[in-house]
């Protein structure tokens, strides 16, 4: 299988993995990208794979389906245009001879989903659409603090060398935030370097790893006592986990 990010609109990706004749996507904001791919590979499109509701995820589906008869499934507890088989956290479906299971990652938006899988010889794949993004993670437009922590806390458990595939190229944004958190972090300087030259290259910095995010992610973080003084002094009211977290997710909205 081979994973593929393809760039679209102003900074999202498109994910596509293939085995070199059957294709599936994930989030597609617009059909073009997708469509060029489709066409210089050779390849057949079968599944579109939807996290949630917001128009740079979804407004390319419907030309998709159809130009290609490929199957749409989305989370359904959101308001996502038909057709398209709708999966709840503790669903499975199988695509391309891999089975997905469906988590429940609320926060982002309300019925926000992932998808992970552990194919057959491969490294494990996770589709965290804007729950989780590298060294970041979404702003809370619908769900709550409280959320948004359970989710990243289930994304956490996920084995180490999970493929984080994240929608948005935010990385080096994420990362100056994140040097602001945690100055003293030598992952942080150490990664912020590698993906200053990946992006002088023209070059995505994703996927990520789990086991990357739990070294530079404050969010996946914010239980460290060094995440924790951090905030503190943004928010001296920031007590409890939850509130910790409430406080570097505004901290966040705030930060230029």
């Amino acid at each position: 299988m081979k994973l593929l990010p393809l760039p679209a609109l102003t900074d999202n990706y498109i994910w596509m993995l293939h085995d070199g004749q059957r294709a599936l996507v994930v989030d597609p904001g617009e059909a073009y990208p997708v469509k060029r791919a489709l066409e210089e590979a050779g390849l057949q499109l079968q599944a579109i794979l939807i996290t949630h509701h917001h128009h740079d995820h979804i407004d390319g589906v419907p030309e998709l389906i159809a130009e290609t008869g490929a199957v749409a499934y989305g989370p359904g507890r959101e308001n996502i245009p038909e057709p398209f088989e709708p999966l709840v956290g503790g669903d499975s479906i199988q695509v391309l001879g891999i089975r997905f299971q469906v988590l429940d990652v609320p926060g982002h938006t309300a019925g926000h989903i992932a998808y992970f899988a552990e194919p057959t010889d491969q490294v494990p794949l996770l589709f965290c659409g804007d729950t989780l993004f590298s060294a970041g993670c979404g702003r809370l437009f619908e769900g709550t603090p409280a959320q948004m922590l359970a989710s990243l806390d289930q994304l956490a458990a996920l084995p180490a060398n999970t493929r984080v595939c994240c929608t948005h190229e935010y990385t080096l944004s994420n990362l100056r935030f994140a040097r602001a958190v945690e100055p003293d972090n030598p992952d942080l300087l150490q990664h912020t370097r590698h993906c200053e030259a990946l992006r002088a290259s023209k070059l995505p910095t994703l996927p990520s790893s789990m086991q990357l995010e739990l070294a530079i992610n404050p969010f996946l973080r914010s239980r460290q006592d060094s995440v924790v003084r951090s905030v503190q002094s943004f928010d001296a009211s920031a007590t409890g986990e939850t509130q910790v977290f409430a406080a570097l997710r505004e901290w966040k909205n705030q930060f230029r």
